[in-house]
């Protein structure tokens, strides 16, 4: 029986306050992306505070259930980050709650999110889809002159380029003007001058109408019926007062507020499944007929000599196949190039039928994939809330960092990944490059592995992201290692036992002597020996491991030059001067491959010569130790008798 404990209450708390904090900045940052695709439609019309309250408040709506998967990534990751980095979660385990436990008031509350989500697109998501459309398309069409920019030519309308010296935003009036125009052919062009003019939206939102003042219009009349063009080469006209009427759509992509019902995107499910028969059976009826059509085409070719056409019309009744190569052998040169031409134009004539309705269909089968695409799309983003939880929650217990560092950059890196496979997927999808079902769900088939991984490792203790543990991995791949730092202890117990480790030290000089005699570090190794044949060390071993004994006695001095002395000694890597691995498999295979072999041979060459410096120093260092620890020793030994 699920009974909620005061550990669910407390972990509910601090997830639910960073995530109406982490919620609001995802949303923030999700419509500072999103305006800057409608800036031009914002910046300089003149808007009233209300329809830019309307302009966010739609947009908001549209794009919440964006920022719900964002924040509860954001939001479980700095919640089990915090847990872990006070050490609250190492509590929790230790009094026996598995993680899984400890999650489980935040699993119900991403289901609740996953259902909240999926409302929002289904019932919220399309009426916000409308009216920000409507809103939009009445914004692009408010105050068409102020598209237009100052000193240079604007280009947006057809056939026509614009150019302003300077405009008044209060009136709304254009001083300056100068317009080019083409109507026909390059010839067939106006230049039109004018001191001062206004921009206006025509009833029907489709075009412009440019009233002038004081100017000139000067026109070239090549393309009119004149008998002499040179006597009127041009037609120059002033005039006072002069209203043109220009084609203007604002590069809205939509002809009227009507086609709006038509998206997918203004759509509930339940519509959209609706209306997917209507458009399917649209799809396929036009399908047939453009097959039947395209089956039943026929080349019809002008006759070209009467007994020919019957002859041929008699084959084709008959069901015969007409012996085409001799009447066409039988024609003359003329005859011949005229037959060539007909059928030319003729297969290019139904090409160009066939690829307009090849457009028709693609376009159809298009309206079927969108609107598939966004039925698809609302489940999946619903379920990316439970996916990107079962990510966030994991990776902080895991990495154990709280606050807005790591978890901001590893959330943003997830979001990235899921950002590119969603678009993409939609992309291929939409284009029919891939099914439609596969691009919207690609990116859930890639994160719902990474999330049971996560799960599974965090439920493990793993220490998969231990930062420290591939730093460590790294170094010695590469042969790096770490500085002895031992400090001075705060509390000593015990001093250490001076004559005992000088004595140790000595034995160390005087090995070391003795292994430099027997082996020459400085000689190229036998890659047979190296890579299929065992060559532990022992001596090293020995002499390290007297060593180290040594210097952890001596870590409890309260002498500085002692101290400073224990920290020039190096780290000796025991092995890695013999062979790559410690298991001879490795080695083996290491060696049978050429290009790694040759990396870890030369690798272990760099090793033999530090392991030579590193004994080299450790018998400088002991010479001038020793004398400082024997004088220590006997101090204390004095001291001993006294007592």
């Amino acid at each position: 029986m699920f009974r909620i404990r005061k550990l669910d209450i407390f972990i509910s708390k601090q997830f639910g306050l960073l995530f109406v904090g982490t919620f609001f900045i995802c949303q923030f940052v999700l419509m500072m992306q999103f305006l800057w695709r409608y800036v031009d439609e914002l910046i300089g019309k003149g808007l009233t505070m209300d329809v830019l309250a309307q302009f966010f408040w739609w947009m908001g709506l549209m794009l919440m259930p964006q920022a719900f998967p964002l924040a509860i990534l954001l939001s479980s990751l700095i919640t089990f980050g915090n847990l872990g980095e006070t050490s609250e979660l190492t509590a929790i385990k230790a009094a026996g709650i598995s993680l899984m436990q400890a999650m489980r008031s935040l699993i119900f509350i991403s289901c609740m999110m996953v259902g909240i989500s999926y409302f929002f697109q289904d019932v919220i998501g399309p009426h916000a889809n409308h009216q920000f459309a409507r809103l939009l398309l009445a914004m692009k069409q408010t105050s068409p002159e102020l598209e237009i920019p100052e000193g240079i030519f604007y280009d947006g309308l057809p056939n026509t380029n614009l150019y302003v010296e300077r405009k008044d935003m209060k009136t709304g009036h254009l001083y300056g003007i100068m317009i080019y125009r083409r109507t026909g052919s390059y010839e067939d062009q106006a230049i039109i001058l004018a001191d001062s003019g206004m921009l206006q939206s025509t009833e029907e939102k489709k075009h412009l109408l440019l009233t002038l003042w004081s100017g000139e219009w000067f026109e070239n009349m090549r393309s009119q019926d004149i008998a002499s063009s040179a006597e009127v080469p041009y037609r120059r006209e002033t005039f006072g007062y002069k209203r043109l009427v220009l084609d203007y759509n604002g590069g809205f992509s939509m002809d009227d507020v009507a086609d709006l019902g038509h998206s997918a995107k203004v759509k509930s499910n339940r519509k959209i499944l609706s209306d997917l028969d209507s458009i399917q059976y649209e799809c396929d009826s036009v399908g047939r007929q453009f097959y039947e059509s395209g089956r039943n085409l026929v080349f019809y070719q002008s006759p070209v000599g009467h007994d020919d056409t019957l002859h041929i019309a008699e084959a084709i009744a008959q069901g015969r196949t007409a012996n085409l190569d001799s009447v066409y052998a039988s024609l003359s040169g003329e005859n011949k190039l005229r037959v060539v031409k007909t059928a030319t134009r003729q297969a290019q004539s139904a090409v160009n039928d066939l690829m307009m309705k090849a457009d028709y269909a693609f376009y159809l089968n298009r309206q079927v994939r969108n609107h598939w695409i966004e039925l698809l799309g609302k489940f999946t983003l619903s379920l990316t809330c439970l996916i990107f939880f079962f990510i966030g929650a994991p990776l902080g217990a895991i990495i154990r960092k709280g606050g807005l560092g790591v978890p901001v950059i590893v959330s943003v890196f997830v979001f990235i990944a899921y950002y590119l496979l969603d678009n993409t997927g939609m992309r291929m999808a939409r284009e029919d490059e891939w099914t439609v079902w596969f691009g919207k769900a690609i990116s859930t088939l890639v994160l719902t592995p990474l999330a049971v991984f996560f799960t599974y490792q965090a439920n493990k203790d793993s220490t998969v992201f231990n930062i420290d543990a591939y730093r460590l991995l790294l170094m010695r791949i590469l042969g790096l290692r770490m500085k002895r730092n031992m400090p001075m202890k705060e509390v000593i117990i015990e001093e250490p036992k001076y004559l005992m480790d000088a004595d140790m030290l000595t034995n160390v000089s005087t090995a070391i002597d003795r292994y430099s005699e027997e082996h020459h570090l400085i000689r190229w190794p036998n890659p047979v020996k190296v890579f299929f044949r065992p060559g532990d060390d022992h001596d090293i071993e020995h002499i390290n491991n007297v060593l180290e004994v040594a210097i952890e006695d001596l870590s409890y001095t309260r002498n500085n030059y002692v101290l400073m002395k224990l920290n020039q000694f190096p780290v000796i890597a025991t092995h890695a001067h013999t062979r790559p691995f410690r298991r001879k498999w490795l080695n083996v295979i290491t060696g049978l491959f050429l290009p790694t072999g040759i990396f870890f041979y030369f690798r272990m060459i760099r090793f033999r010569l530090r392991l030579y410096k590193d004994l080299q120093n450790i018998i400088r260092i002991n010479k001038k130790l020793i004398p400082r620890v024997i004088e220590l020793g006997n101090v204390q030994e004095h001291a001993n008798m006294i007592q």
